[in-house]
C-alpha cells in the first residue's frame, strides 16, 4: 500500500520521527527525512536508502526547500508527517520570550507552511495524508508548559480546519495525541522536571507522567509509527479532522 509513496518526515533523526521513517522504509515508501541534526541524520539515511533534507524548520526558507527539494527529487508529495518538535520546562514568568517564539515558529508555523507547500501536489493527484505528530497537551494542559500546549493546542485547530478543506480532494489530516513516548526528548524532559518540582526522576515518570494513566508505562515510538501507518492506508479514508489518542486511559476520567 504505501510502496513508492513519497513520505516527508520532520524531526526523523531520532525518537518517534525515526520510528516513523524507518516504518516508511520498511513498507518501501520514497522517504525524505528532515531534521536539523546532519551526523544523525545522515547515518539513518544512510542506513535507511532515505533521501534527506538538513533543515531549521523554524526559518519559513529552510520549510519550502524542504518540499522543494522532495519536488525536484520526485516530482510530488504523497505524505506529510510533522513530528520537530522541542520541550521546555519553565514557569510562565521566567519563559524566555525568544524561546516562545521559537517553539511557536517550529511546532505550529513549520507544519502550517509544510502543508501549505505540499498542499497542491496532494490537491493535483487527488491524494494525500497529512499527519500531525501532537500530544496529549493538544488537549489538556500541564503547568509550566506554556509555549508547548499553546502550540499543540494550535495545531489540534490547524489539523481540523486543514481537514475539512482537504476532504473534497482526497487529502485526509489527523492529528495523534500520544502521552509521554519514551525517546531523548523525553529524557530531558524527566531531568527538567525533576529539577523544576524539587523530585528525583523515578518520582517525575510515576507521579507526574504516568500520574493520571491507567496503563502505567511509557510508550514507545514503534506504538506511534504503527498509528501512523494505519492512517496512510486506503482502510483510514474516512478518518479526518482526528485528533486520535494514544494515552494508556488519560483522558478517559
Amino acid at each position: 500500500m504505501l510502496k513508492d509513496k513519497v513520505c516527508i518526515v520532520t524531526g526523523a533523526a531520532s525518537g518517534i520521527g525515526l520510528a516513523i521513517a524507518e516504518m516508511f522504509a520498511a513498507e518501501q515508501a520514497k522517504v525524505v527525512m528532515v531534521d536539523i541534526n546532519e551526523a544523525q541524520l545522515k547515518a539513518h539515511c544512510e542506513r535507511l536508502g532515505s533521501e534527506y533534507v538538513v533543515a531549521d524548520l523554524s526559518k519559513r526558507e529552510d520549510c519550502k526547500n524542504v518540499v522543494d527539494v522532495t519536488a525536484r527529487l520526485f516530482e510530488k508529495v504523497d505524505i506529510l508527517v510533522n513530528v520537530a518538535g522541542i520541550q521546555t520546562v519553565s514557569p510562565i514568568e521566567d519563559f524566555p520570550e525568544d524561546k516562545w517564539d521559537f517553539m511557536i515558529n517550529l511546532m505550529l508555523t513549520a507544519p502550517f507552511l509544510l502543508t501549505r507547500y505540499s498542499w497542491p501536489f496532494m490537491k493535483a493527484q487527488k491524494w494525500g495524508r497529512v499527519i500531525n505528530l501532537n500530544s496529549i497537551h493538544g488537549l489538556v494542559a500541564s503547568e509550566f508548559k506554556s509555549a508547548y500546549v499553546s502550540a499543540k493546542h494550535g495545531l489540534s485547530g490547524l489539523t481540523k480546519t486543514t481537514a475539512l478543506e482537504g476532504g473534497p480532494f482526497g487529502i485526509t489530516v489527523n492529528s495523534i495525541c500520544p502521552s509521554y513516548v519514551q525517546t531523548p526528548l523525553v529524557d530531558k524532559q524527566i531531568a527538567a522536571q525533576a529539577a523544576t518540582h524539587g523530585i528525583s526522576e523515578e518520582e517525575v515518570v510515576s507521579k507526574i507522567m504516568l500520574q493520571k494513566a491507567a496503563v502505567k508505562k511509557l510508550l514507545q515510538p514503534n506504538e506511534v509509527a504503527s498509528v501512523v501507518k494505519f492512517l496512510c492506508t486506503d482502510e483510514a479514508s474516512m478518518i479526518t479532522g482526528s485528533t486520535m489518542t494514544i494515552d494508556g486511559g488519560w483522558t478517559a476520567a
